[in-house]
């Protein structure tokens, strides 16, 4: 991201002709929300003055304590591309403070950002992500309205004409070019109609910035293209869910400290207790990182998304891959993520989880190199392979009983997230579904 003082900005947008001011934030469930501003309020927000009701805002703050102040980080200054028509529109992402310009609790940014000074409490400067979302591409019927029609039926890598969402992909890395993201690959994955685009791994503040403004270019651009994004983990039954693989890695100066050439798979001992401390944790911090019902379609066998706590440098059915880069690019894959998860909460947990395992010189087991999907469970069980929670009722309960995990979110962003997903699970529990229908309306 490009470092800006405020008389930068206001010089860009007086020479880019931008007409409006977007102030972005994400609510605790991954939301991107926003206050629009004509450019003659841009004074006001620049001097963080731009106050919002944080009683409307999902899991936020009650009505009586309802005032609350966005103050724009300035190096998220972006013009979207696409709004040239009637005069440009400019964005900040923006921490959410109190009346007294403390930090809110509850905003997952600067909850993140909490987190990180337990990192750099430890010695390490940054902690570094590279997302790898995934998305799917349905056609629109004459209302406007999404259908589950997807808009190709190409598979794994594949080329136009089967990929006939590949102008669509372009488009949107186009537009992300123009914005500064640096692309590293783009491509069909495996369902029909589903597609990935990988992009520059960054400091974990900085990349869930760019999984946020990722999300809203793909959905904006895909209508252009008559098109409906999503980001559901398991939109189609019978086909590959959409996962968030999260590369990530700690970082000493410019010193990766992942990486030690000295030993067997060049995976350092500060590796191998992050590695561990996130096996711990994983089963508590899943309903973070699977945070919707339908996340847990996903986490099933047979589709190459990981249902098994494990790990292995050598096959792709474990929870933890550790990609064959070393070097600055050693790093582990937490592969269960999916793009429903709010990365700022995501990112959180995960790295405090690694932190503990450092923290507490944690082990992880042997890794598993064989494919974990054929073996038994008696197979599973005699190598120690836990199974990630199989619903999102079951992941809360565990998410209850881990303190660590709890920890990183901080009270205020647990007690909403679980009293939202408890409603959700149970709105999910009572509704009869057409399944239900089609088996037992004419059986009994």
């Amino acid at each position: 991201m490009s470092k800006y003082t405020k008389e930068d900005i206001k010089q860009i947008v007086k020479e880019k002709n931008v007409k409006y001011i977007r102030l972005q934030f994400t609510d605790i469930l991954g939301t991107i929300k926003n206050v629009e501003i004509p450019v003659s309020q841009l004074d006001k927000a620049l001097d963080n003055k731009m106050m919002f009701d944080g009683s409307s805002i999902e899991g936020f703050v009650r009505i009586e304590e309802s005032d609350m102040y966005l103050q724009p980080d300035l190096d998220t200054f972006v013009i979207f591309p696409w709004t040239a028509e009637k005069g440009m529109v400019a964005r900040f992402i923006c921490d959410i403070a109190n009346p007294d310009g403390t930090p809110f609790a509850g905003d997952p940014r600067s909850n993140l950002r909490r987190v990180l000074k337990n990192m750099e409490e430890l010695g390490f400067t940054s902690f570094n992500l590279g997302p790898e979302p995934e998305f799917f591409l349905f056609k629109l019927d004459e209302k406007g309205e999404p259908t589950l029609e997807v808009n190709d039926h190409g598979g794994y890598f594949d080329l136009a004409p089967t990929d006939l969402g590949e102008n669509c992909r372009r488009d949107i890395v186009l537009e992300l070019e123009e914005m500064g993201f640096e692309i590293e690959a783009s491509h069909h994955e495996v369902a029909p109609g589903q597609h990935e685009i990988d992009f520059k791994y960054a400091d974990a503040i900085t990349a869930c910035d760019n999984i946020q403004t990722f999300k809203l270019v793909v959905k904006t651009i895909a209508r252009k293209h008559g098109l409906h994004a999503t980001f559901m983990p398991k939109p189609l039954f019978g086909e590959a869910g959409s996962g968030m693989h999260c590369n990530v890695s700690l970082f000493k100066g410019n010193e990766n400290v992942f990486f030690d050439p000295s030993t067997e798979i060049g995976l350092s001992q500060t590796a191998m207790q992050f590695m561990a401390g996130v096996l711990e944790h994983v089963q508590g911090f899943t309903a973070i990182t699977n945070p919707t019902v339908n996340s847990y379609k996903r986490l099933v066998p047979g589709y190459e998304a990981p249902c098994y706590v494990a790990w292995s440098a050598q096959n792709r059915s474990p929870l933890i891959r550790v990609p064959a880069s070393r070097g600055l690019s050693t790093r582990i894959e937490v592969r269960s993520v999916d793009p429903s998860a709010n990365p700022y909460l995501a990112m959180a947990v995960i790295l405090e989880s690694g932190l503990e395992g450092i923290r507490q010189q944690l082990t992880p087991p042997a890794p598993i190199n064989r494919n974990i999907y054929i073996m038994t469970e008696t197979e599973r069980k005699a190598n120690g392979i836990d199974n990630l929670p199989a619903a999102l009722d079951d992941a809360l309960v565990l998410l209850e009983k881990d303190e660590i995990v709890k920890g990183a979110l901080g009270e205020h962003i647990y007690e909403n997230f679980k009293e939202a997903k408890e409603i959700e699970f149970d709105m999910y529990r009572t509704v009869v579904h057409p399944w239900e229908r089609e088996q037992y309306m004419r059986m009994y």
